[in-house]
């Protein structure tokens, strides 16, 4: 790999919006000098129903296949997962997500690894915290590991080298009841 300086751990969570886009823009300016950039997405499809048809689920799954060195795998359904009873099929795609991780991690298949909405799926027992905290024992010394999703264990807090805590302050959902814009929030 390409990466010489020491890689960090940070972690982007918190209840207000950026927390992907901040990891995707920090694998996006690692990939503008050349550094390979793998992203693995817990719980999100590559295409999902939208309106009358299928689209790309989230603008940059589409958007990276414009930009060498950066690659995104996702790794859910095209639904929401349920909280409180998911379905095994979803347990089953962390769990893979999460072997994903491992094995980019052992075989240093990237200088940064960004593993979004990983927090979510520990908070909601799709995967355990302590395979969570695995994964930042067995990061090289030279790979920059990033996680994101709201619900960061303290444990993962305690063992990141940089936290940023996204609060919402207002927010358009709530003050003009607005859905979801494509090219914003998907």
């Amino acid at each position: 790999m390409k990466n010489r300086t020491k890689g960090l751990v940070q972690v982007y969570t918190g209840n207000g919006k950026g927390k992907t886009t901040c990891a995707l823009g920090a694998g996006l300016r690692a990939a503008g000098h050349g550094l390979e950039v793998l992203v693995i997405s817990f719980m999100k499809a590559k295409v999902a129903q939208r309106g009358d048809g299928t689209d790309i689920n989230y603008g940059e799954f589409r958007a990276v296949d414009l930009i060498p060195n950066f690659t995104i795998i996702p790794m859910g359904r095209d639904t929401f997962v349920d909280r409180e009873n998911p379905d095994p099929i979803d347990i089953s795609m962390a769990q893979d997500a999460l072997k994903l991780a491992e094995a980019a991690l052992r075989g240093h298949k990237c200088d940064v690894l960004i593993l979004d909405e990983i927090n979510v799926a520990v908070e909601w027992n799709l995967i355990s915290l302590e395979k969570q905290l695995n994964l930042i024992a067995l990061k090289p010394p030279d790979v920059e590991l990033i996680m994101t999703g709201r619900y960061a264990k303290q444990e993962v807090l305690d063992a990141a080298d940089l936290v940023t805590e996204m609060r919402e302050i207002k927010h358009y959902f709530a003050t003009q009841k607005m859905k979801a814009r494509k090219g914003f929030e998907f």
